[in-house]
């Protein structure tokens, strides 16, 4: 866990979006990208190990966290441009870039729209942009049963998103989706973002580009994950053993090494 406590949070306005975002460390710019439900706040654990080799920036999408924009649905194309947009609010010409799950989506649009701000990319617990999730994962109508039943689910959701063996250790983590937002008009505008796919080939992705992926993750199977590694042209795929789904909290220091290796 971070026992350095949390960067204080900052905000950057660009165009009609105001970002929400923490930063940490110093060396070449990262930018991390959250999942789907989550905020900037699931990099918790990871963001200060990597602050020791970069400077650090996890920031809330629209929808999430403290970021304001306007109440509109988004596609990924749009996410990409805020992308965009926050990389050049905080004066960087170009920075790595790091999504997980769905923001490992989002990722994979910013290479493919905006590449002149993408060095290099890191891929995790993933799959191809054009994919719908339903493509990749049979059992998609049983997690979205389990989401819509949250808070009561939550102990259940877990054990997706986890190994048993890590909640085990981390009983605490048990009880991480009872937290779930009331549903909104913001986050049903949210749900259609998630839902939305992108229709370009990472086979054109042109950043330098590592693909993590647990061996234990239930929410993306990772043979969808190594599958997008084996169509991007000289990417690198890393199998994490026993890991689930949330890698940056399952195995941050795991995650860390995988990352800075590639990077640095």
């Amino acid at each position: 866990m971070n026992t350095e406590g949390p960067a204080m949070l900052q905000f950057k306005t660009h165009a009609h979006v105001t970002s929400a975002y923490e930063c940490a460390g110093h060396g070449p710019p990262l930018l991390l990208m959250h999942g789907a439900e989550a905020d900037h706040r699931m990099f918790a654990d990871i963001l200060p190990l990597l602050a020791r080799h970069f400077t650090v920036v996890a920031y809330d999408q629209r929808e999430c966290g403290d970021t304001q924009a306007p109440a509109s649905d988004a596609t990924l194309a749009d996410l990409a441009l805020d992308a965009a947009g926050l990389i050049e609010a905080l004066g960087w010409r170009r920075a790595h870039v790091f999504g997980s799950s769905f923001g490992g989506r989002l990722a994979q649009a910013l290479a493919l729209l905006h590449p002149e701000v993408v060095d290099r990319l890191v891929l995790g617990s993933t799959w191809s942009l054009p994919l719908k999730y339903e493509a990749i994962q049979p059992q998609a109508d049983r997690l979205g049963e389990l989401r819509a039943q949250l808070p009561a689910s939550a102990e259940t959701l877990a054990g997706w998103f986890f190994p048993e063996e890590f909640l085990v250790e981390r009983p605490d983590l048990r009880r991480l989706f009872a937290s779930a937002k009331t549903p909104t008009e913001g986050t049903a505008r949210r749900a259609v973002t998630i839902r939305s796919a992108l229709d370009l080939s990472p086979a054109a992705i042109r950043s330098p580009t590592l693909v993590l992926a647990g061996s234990a993750d239930r929410v993306v199977p990772p043979s969808a994950t190594q599958q997008l590694a084996d169509s991007i042209p000289g990417s690198r795929f890393e199998l994490l053993p026993g890991v689930g789904h949330v890698t940056v909290l399952q195995a941050p220091a795991i995650v860390t090494r995988h990352i800075t290796g590639f990077l640095l």
